[in-house]
């Protein structure tokens, strides 16, 4: 009885415990900053922000423009900016900061500049804190979705805040009476219209003593100092500022209250409501509030603390991206200026994200977690579509011209075929019908370039001057397939169900019988001569044909009848682990970060750090020895992901190989988003709970699990015993518990049935 109640107090303990996590407290924004050209382990900053926020907060350690704006390594802040950057290969826009200083006001960025140190920099999701060696301030700032609250504590001293709305076009104003600054900022790296600005207001508690603008990096014009003086002054020019100052006592506090828009300087006052009547700390409570909510929709437990600032840090990352583009008006309506065509509408919009990566498993996790998330997402989708005539595939904040494929179908198509489903389903299919016929008469990685050849010939010819052709075909046809089950969903006519089944299956005029591999072809049916199944770039984009050739998400079992069966199937799939980290580059005529990302990493020619290769562990399953796909699995997850600033082995990018991390935490991944499939992988934590949306909970319970343990022994589902090499996404929805047992050693006869296999078009398809 003593023993049963110690085991129930202990059960109870642990509960609240459980509940009681600060899982924001878990995440590291620093993680993936330790980054540079050459090399990324991320290529990330630390972005202080709520999730999916209209904008983001970083420390700025690089100069203005430099798309590595914050980097471990440096020791120097120069400000402390708003920023929408989803790359540092895409840049910014909208860009603005704020800096303290002291002594005398300096505008110029080096001269402002402090060192800092790591050991007095404390970075959270929802809040920032550092000190200011150079001019001994002590810097906190914390966001809301559109507005942001800095409290900066000052010595004995003449104090200053710089605000610099930075150059190619800016303005400027200091309206002393109201202790306000307001502008705006066009620093962007394209994707706008001509009309684009970002209007920004800030709001301070102390009167000014001093006061200046700055225009071009000149000296202050209309400087004003210790003057009764309350005229409002203003710049307009290349690249302004302004500079406030106040005679401050020692461990004295000013607040600044920030906030922006899109839409108009009366927006931007709109949004600065957002803040309320809090003060800072209430502020930093509701900001880690929101994170722990979206956090906790996941629970992972039995796994070491540096498993769980892992993951958690991944799952933060993977709610970053695509933010809010949208603002709310007087009556609460969500609205948003449209980088698409320069107009103010109503309607939400999310932008800043890459499809050609976060197809792969990003939109899958929001469809799985945040399905409400992904329902404002899905109708900015239609937005844009209506605004600009295509659907996005790089949007930042507009069309960018990057990467190639035609993935929105994918986003679209695997939202709506997991239930998340706009009402303009007719503008939906309309719009992807619309991309496989054109291409976006400015940017040619929207819509489809090639598309002629492409409906004509079944594939991209590599002799045509079209770059990247066999990867552009290869995400071509499954995107195709997409369409075809979106086109079946809908009931619509017989023969464009069967054009579009038809051209899913265009992957096959690929694929090369003598090197078993897929690679270029010429517009005469040859395949392009020579060829290197290790040339980077030049059929292929950012990987070479080891790489690319498994790019056939819809049919892997075609995939293996092409190989010659499930036995030779497995064997390319050891080669990739097999074949030493040799490379070719003369595509790019220099080693790009992302050969050297899968050279220094000693797991062969397996390229984690880029996204096409990313689901290829998981064919495994497809080929009836799962437990391969296992051992791998947990060698990625272990080797290559870490809480540290150089914790990732590639670009993160927008979430996408955060998420991976993620789901294969989990023990699951979508390999096909479109179907109702999550591919099996090996649980890394002892128990994961799910709390869906709909109040259903998933459990995974894996009480054995160990660095040994790796293998799955059995499985059993609700109870029952289970073989398959998937899970279904609608019976995870209902609510259940997946028990494993592990072991040291791999089971070789479980999920080895055709029956056991995921889907295949092939097979199930038509």
């Amino acid at each position: 009885m003593i023993k049963k109640l110690f085991l129930s107090v202990v059960f109870f303990c642990l509960t609240l415990w459980v509940q009681a996590k600060d899982y924001a407290d878990y995440v590291s924004p620093l993680v993936g900053t330790q980054s540079s050209f050459e090399l990324s382990t991320g290529n990330t900053y630390p972005a202080t922000a709520r999730p999916w926020g209209m904008n983001f907060w970083t420390p700025q350690t690089g100069k203005m423009g430099d798309g590595w704006q914050y980097v471990y390594t440096a020791n120097k802040i120069r400000g402390f900016k708003q920023t929408h950057q989803p790359s540092p290969w895409i840049n910014d826009y909208g860009q603005f900061s704020l800096m303290p200083v002291t002594g005398k006001p300096e505008f110029d960025e080096d001269k402002r500049a402090s060192w800092f140190s790591h050991k007095a920099e404390l970075s959270r999701p929802y809040y920032y804190k550092v000190y200011l060696a150079e001019h001994d301030v002590v810097t906190e700032l914390t966001p809301t979705e559109r507005a942001v609250m800095f409290r900066f504590t000052f010595p004995e001293n003449d104090s200053y805040i710089v605000v610099d709305a930075f150059d190619c076009g800016s303005f400027i104003r200091v309206i002393p009476e109201e202790n306000k600054i307001v502008g705006y900022t066009t620093r962007n790296s394209g994707g706008v219209p001509d009309n684009f600005k970002n209007y920004f207001v800030v709001e301070f508690d102390k009167p000014f003593t001093y006061r200046a603008t700055f225009s071009n990096d000149e000296k202050p014009k209309n400087e004003v100092s210790l003057s009764l003086k309350r005229d409002v002054m203003e710049q307009q020019a290349f690249h302004t500022g302004a500079v406030i100052g106040f005679k401050t006592r020692k461990g004295e506090v000013v607040h600044a209250r920030v906030a922006s828009s899109f839409i108009s300087p009366e927006q931007a006052e709109a949004n600065l409501s957002e803040l309320g009547a809090d003060d800072f700390d209430t502020l930093v409570r509701k900001g880690k509030d929101a994170w722990n909510r979206v956090l906790g929709k996941i629970e992972v437990e039995g796994g070491t603390d540096e498993q769980y600032r892992t993951f958690y840090s991944c799952l933060y990352r993977s709610l970053l991206f695509p933010r809010k583009f949208y603002e709310m008006d007087a009556k609460g309506q969500p609205i948003h200026y449209s980088p698409y065509n320069g107009k103010v509408l109503s309607g939400y919009l999310y932008t800043d994200t890459g499809f050609w990566d976060t197809f792969r498993c990003l939109f899958p996790l929001l469809n799985l977690m945040y399905p409400s998330v992904n329902k404002e997402i899905q109708e900015g989708l239609i937005n844009t579509y209506k605004e600009s005539g295509f659907f996005p595939e790089w949007a930042s904040p507009g069309h960018r011209g990057c990467m190639v494929g035609n993935n929105s179908a994918s986003v679209l198509v695997d939202a709506y075929m997991k239930g998340v489903r706009v009402e303009e389903v007719e503008s939906l299919y309309k719009g992807l019908l619309h991309g496989t016929e054109n291409v976006h008469p400015e940017v040619s990685s929207t819509g489809r370039l090639g598309y002629k050849y492409y409906n004509r010939l079944g594939y991209i010819p590599y002799d045509v001057n079209i770059n990247e052709n066999a990867a552009r075909t290869l995400e071509y046809a499954y995107d195709d397939w997409c369409i075809y089950c979106l086109a079946k969903e809908l009931k619509r006519p017989q023969e464009e169900i069967t054009l579009f089944a038809k051209r899913a299956l265009n992957y096959k005029n690929l694929f090369d019988t003598e090197s078993k591999l897929m690679r270029g072809k010429n517009r005469n049916g040859e395949f392009q001569k020579p060829f290197s199944p290790l040339k980077w770039g030049d059929a292929f984009t950012e990987g070479n044909s080891w790489h690319y050739s498994w790019s056939v998400f819809h049919d892997p079992q075609g995939l293996i009848n092409l190989m010659g069966g499930k036995e030779m199937f497995v064997t390319m799939l050891d080669s990739v682990f097999a074949v030493p980290p040799v490379f070719d580059d003369s595509y790019y005529g220099q080693v790009i970060h992302e050969i050297r990302e899968m050279t220094v990493m000693n797991m062969g020619n397996y390229a984690h750090g880029n996204q096409p290769i990313q689901h290829m562990i998981y064919l495994y399953d497809y080929a009836g020895q799962p437990w391969k796909a296992q051992y791998w699995l947990r060698e990625v997850m272990n080797r290559m992901y870490t809480s540290a600033p150089d914790g990732y082995c590639g670009d993160e990018d927008n979430g996408q190989t955060s998420a991976w991390y993620v789901f294969s935490a989990l023990g699951f991944y979508p390999v096909c988003p479109g179907t109702d499939e999550y591919v099996l992988g090996a649980p890394l934590f002892r128990k994961a709970t799910l709390h869906f949306e709909n109040g259903n909970d998933w459990v995974l319970s894996v009480p054995e699990n160990s660095e040994a343990n790796r293998y799955i022994d059995q499985m059993l589902v609700n109870g029952r015993v289970y073989t398959a090499n998937f899970l279904k996404h609608g019976e995870m929805l209902k609510g259940g518990k997946a028990e494993f047992r592990m072991s040291a050693h791999p089971n070789l006869q479980r999920g080895i049935q055709e029956v056991d296999l995921p889907y295949s078009f092939s097979i199930d398809g038509v």
